[in-house]
């Protein structure tokens, strides 16, 4: 079996899509998704596909080694993007080449579902605002969901008045009460605060007893990660930019974190977010995968998610559970996504969403900056 053809697709906003063809008919899919970068990635994408034709799909290591290592600049959000869409296509050929879910090769599932947590979240306490959180809310509790992430909306500066701090510490004491003490909540800080003022905003909303938060820093200086993890009580997480097992290794010998979150469609797909979940269970960490993006990328995580014990619990977001872009979209019932039964990815793209053609626009990024002063801010 021989790879004949790579093509890239971008039916929808943050969903990219990499196809590669064999000569046998087979067909994989992979997600290539870098918000904010396209033309990178894709132009990326373009380079390997030199090297992949006519190359056997079943030496899934032996390329993923040849793509990573080939180069002598290693690594980086660009290619691994890319990396990881072609391993995740390479794996679903391989899965219905042996007829197979992909977890069955990578040594079988450890669980018979997968639970999910969704994104809710109060973000202001305007009217308007709390009616929108209550139908959300009420429209994802009839699927089961016992988890919700949200989070400080806006853009914070090194410190903030008690105000600012008052109005999400509210905002989240509120989601407490809506929910009850059964369902867990868990917050995404976005790497936009300091060290100093995280450790204090997770002190005010302790008392509600998060799941965890995630990224209450840059992930750049895992020290002061860890600064912030040893001055809070409950589980501190990040990883959905770090890349590679070599991206992780200092967090997990420094123990900055409790729960780790790389994303197969940066890390280096299915291959390496195995290696991850392996490298963390060593340190007593959990995985959550990473997934705000398409269902490709969902279905990939929900591959590695049955077959790694340290699993703790799959993001997803309402467009990555696959409806109107999957013949049969992936279904959450009681908080759990059902194990995947059919071979490789386990899904089958309709056609008329692959015949679709996005126009760019901006993603996760664009011109953000503090109207008091024009300075460049995170968000």
């Amino acid at each position: 079996m021989k790879i004949t053809a790579v093509e890239q697709f971008f039916p929808r906003p943050r969903i990219r899509l990499v196809k590669i063809t064999t000569d046998t008919g087979l067909t994989g899919w992979g997600e290539t998704t870098l918000e904010g970068k396209p033309k990178s990635v894709s132009g990326a994408i373009e380079e390997l596909a030199e090297y992949l034709v006519g190359k056997d799909p079943l030496r899934i290591e032996h390329h993923w080694q040849h793509i990573y290592r080939s180069a002598f600049f290693r690594g980086g959000n660009v290619l691994m993007s890319a990396l990881s869409g072609i391993d995740q296509a390479l794996w679903d050929i391989a899965g219905k080449h042996f007829n197979v879910p992909i977890h069955t090769l990578l040594g079988g599932s450890v669980r018979d579902r997968i639970r999910v947590y969704a994104h809710w979240g109060i973000r202001d306490m305007s009217e308007a605002g709390l009616q929108a959180a209550k139908s959300r809310l009420d429209m994802l509790r009839e699927k089961g969901y016992t988890a919700f992430k949200g989070g400080p909306g806006g853009k914070w500066h090194a410190h903030e008045a008690p105000a600012v701090i008052d109005q999400f510490v509210k905002c989240a004491y509120t989601m407490r009460e809506w929910v009850g003490p059964e369902v867990e909540l868990c917050f995404d800080f976005h790497g936009k605060m300091t060290p100093a003022l995280a450790i204090e905003v997770c002190q005010e909303i302790k008392g509600m007893r998060p799941m965890f938060v995630e990224e209450p820093v840059p992930q750049e200086n895992v020290d002061a990660l860890k600064l912030v993890s040893d001055h809070v009580s409950f589980p501190i997480a990040t990883g959905e930019r770090l890349l590679t097992r070599w991206g992780f290794r200092e967090l997990f010998e420094k123990h900055a974190v409790a729960l780790i979150q790389p994303d197969a469609s940066h890390v280096g797909g299915i291959s390496e977010l195995k290696k991850v979940a392996n490298m963390a269970e060593v340190y007593y960490m959990h995985t959550m995968p990473h997934c705000a993006i398409g269902p490709v990328a969902l279905s990939a995580c929900l591959q590695v998610d049955a077959a790694v014990p340290n699993f703790f619990i799959q993001e997803q977001i309402d467009q990555s559970l696959g409806e109107g872009m999957l013949k049969d979209p992936w279904q959450v019932q009681g908080g759990f996504i059902d194990l995947p039964t059919k071979p490789g990815l386990g899904i089958e793209l309709d056609e008329q969403f692959l015949a679709e053609q996005c126009t760019y626009r901006e993603e996760l990024g664009g011109e953000f900056y503090y109207e008091a002063d024009g300075s460049v801010a995170d968000w």
